[in-house]
């Protein structure tokens, strides 16, 4: 760059002092500057000449400038203004730790921990962007750039859409979006989303380490091609990284992480490796400090044309003058100056890379969501962990790694052990047990055994085990699988069969039918005999357990069958006149089949004689007189 650019000295809008070119590109030129209003220095990125004419241009960069411009994020460059005399211009936050290709161009490499601690900052920026719908399109070294504090921010969001929406070519003849950088879907012409953006950023921390960068062939055309055919491998020098950083350099966008889950992976990496020795930062190269003298008030602060503010005489002597002093001491005095910055911004990176130790607090007993907060807030990564534990309770933390009280770096991980229950054991098949084997079994195994429920069964004798049941609304618990110790079970036992209820005996009274139903029952039958003046022979009397009584399934059931009236003695009528005689020998069930004599006459004998024993119905015949 040339100290004497013919830009150097200008005014643009009545603001902004051009002091010195600090970036030449294809696309723009940046100068150290002055904001006259507000006094302080800026960096201003002149567009090239004639894009200031293209009217499309101006209303995507006005737009672009905008959308850039209210982006608060840290790790971004800042725009603070935008405008056009007579060429396009954006005044952005000056950075003095210079760029990271400023840094490699000098012939420095990264270590895997410092790519790795500016893959963090990129990717950080990159996914506050892409959460907002905004895509670089041009990451690339050159966009990387360290303030004085050592601290990263992205530059030139939205400028690749806006130029190349312009159809404004690089100084290769190329599309503006660094080729050596470019996403397979870039290189097919295809629309580029915030996938693009990460596989450029793994080709950059790729080449911050190992200062090469691959698909690099003879031509731009031979780079684009390769990598649409050919996933990225990054180098093995990349260290724990080379796994995320080929996931990030996938052919298909829809396989790379985002810009998001890109930064926790690296966040992931960062407990296992070494901590980061400070940047060397390059800076941008400035003349003395006198060529960078503000211009005060007057005209040459607002008219670039106009002549230098003289020198007020007096002003010389009211400084005493001392022409014996050495020159050198000038010199000394500038390079302890420099070292004093250099100093500065060693220790910034040096205080941003080695934070403050954090102690470790106690989570155990937290819920998941309160110590993810705590860790958060502290500055720590979390990772989770779900584990099963006796006696904890579902979503609280059982353990750390590193234990409480253990002192890590902020951005360090802490592994959160978060229960999601009590061990697992087998599920145990106690169908069949007795119930005190099935509780002593259960119980074995860290479960519970809660109420034992009886059930009739046909099938399993009375004491045994039938199923598990749910204690919340009883319902059969299918056997097989794991479960969690502590489950509370309901045992339900078999009371042996449901007892059997004698039936009525049927209207007709049938042997045959009423020992069907009987048997019917799961029910023994036995036929017992017995006289009956009311039944006759051959039907029911009665069953013994009666109608209606229960009777366990299998008992015994006794049949009364009818054997007619019993037999019984002729009754004494001797002395009764006849007719008396008649009606007690009815009554006793007997039958009168003549009277031989006078029926005035008083009975004298019968036949049967009384006292003799006959079966019901029989006939006897009464004599009043002898013949």
């Amino acid at each position: 760059m040339n100290p004497q650019d013919a830009w150097a000295g200008r005014v643009l809008s009545g603001r902004y002092r051009l002091l010195h070119p600090i970036g030449v590109g294809g696309s723009a030129r940046v100068y150290l500057a002055e904001d006259l209003t507000l006094g302080r220095r800026v960096a201003v990125k002149v567009l090239h000449p004639g894009l200031a004419n293209d009217q499309r241009f101006v209303e995507r960069f006005r737009s672009e400038a905008q959308v850039v411009a209210s982006l608060n994020c840290p790790q971004v460059l800042e725009v603070y203004d935008w405008g056009l005399d007579e060429e396009a211009f954006l005044v952005l936050e000056y950075l003095g730790g210079g760029s990271l290709r400023s840094l490699l161009d000098r012939g420095d490499r990264l270590s895997p921990s410092q790519a790795l601690l500016v893959g963090i900052e990129a990717a950080r920026g990159l996914a506050f962007a892409h959460e907002r719908d905004l895509v670089h399109r041009d990451i690339k070294p050159d966009n990387l750039l360290f303030g004085s504090d050592a601290r990263l921010r992205i530059a030139d969001f939205g400028l690749a859409r806006a130029v190349a929406e312009a159809g404004w070519t690089d100084v290769d003849g190329s599309l503006v979006g660094t080729v050596r950088y470019a996403s397979p879907e870039q290189a097919r012409g295809e629309r580029v989303g915030p996938a693009g953006d990460v596989y450029a950023l793994a080709l950059v921390l790729n080449e911050a380490v190992t200062g090469e960068v691959p698909f690099m062939g003879d031509t731009a055309l031979a780079r684009l091609m390769a990598r649409t055919e050919t996933p990225f491998e990054p180098d093995t020098a990349v260290g724990p990284m080379v796994d995320l950083l080929s996931r990030a350099g996938s052919l298909n966008p829809d396989q790379r992480p985002s810009a998001a889950e890109f930064v926790d992976g690296l966040l992931g990496l960062a407990g296992g490796m070494a901590r980061p020795e400070p940047l060397r930062l390059a800076g941008p190269v400035l003349p003395d400090a006198e060529a960078l003298a503000p211009t005060h008030h007057g005209a040459s602060s607002t008219n670039p044309d106009a002549p230098a503010e003289p020198r007020d005489p007096k002003s010389d002597e009211a400084e005493p003058s001392d022409p014996q002093r050495p020159k050198r001491r000038r010199t000394f005095l500038r390079s302890l100056v420099a070292m004093a910055v250099i100093t500065a911004g060693i220790l910034g990176y040096w205080y941003v890379t080695t934070p403050d130790p954090v102690v470790v607090p106690d989570f155990v007993g937290a819920s998941r969501p309160e110590a993810l907060v705590a860790l958060d807030e502290l500055g720590l990564a979390a990772v989770v962990e779900d584990v099963r534990e006796a006696g904890s309770e579902v979503d609280v933390v059982v353990r750390t790694d590193p234990p409480s009280g253990e002192e890590l770096a902020e951005g360090e991980t802490v592994t959160l052990y978060v229960s999601i229950g009590q061990p697992l054991v087998g599920f145990p098949d106690v169908v069949g047990l007795t119930s005190e084997e099935a509780r002593q079994t259960l119980e074995g195994l860290g479960l519970v055994v809660g109420v034992a429920h009886e059930d009739f069964s046909e099938d399993v004798e009375a004491g045994r085990v039938l199923s598990l049941m749910d204690p919340a609304d009883g319902s059969a618990v299918v056997f097989g699988g794991d479960v969690e110790q502590g489950t509370v079970y309901d045992l339900r036992v078999s009371a042996g069969p449901e007892p059997r209820i004698i039936p009525e005996i049927p209207e007709d009274r049938s042997v045959a039918r009423t020992w069907q139903l009987l048997e019917a029952l799961g029910l023994v039958v036995v036929e017992a005999r017995d006289y009956s003046d009311r039944y006759p022979e051959q039907v029911v009397i009665s069953t013994d357990p009666a109608a209606g009584e229960s009777v366990p399934r299998g008992g015994t059931v006794t049949l009364v069958v009818s054997d007619g009236p019993a037999p019984r003695a002729v009754p004494d009528v001797i002395g009764l006149d006849v007719r008396e005689a008649t009606r007690q020998l009815n009554e006793a069930g007997f039958i009168v089949d003549g009277v031989q004599g006078s029926p005035l006459l008083p009975v004298i004998a019968s036949d049967p004689q009384p006292g003799d024993v006959l079966p019901y119905g029989s006939y006897i015949v009464l004599a009043t007189s002898l013949r």
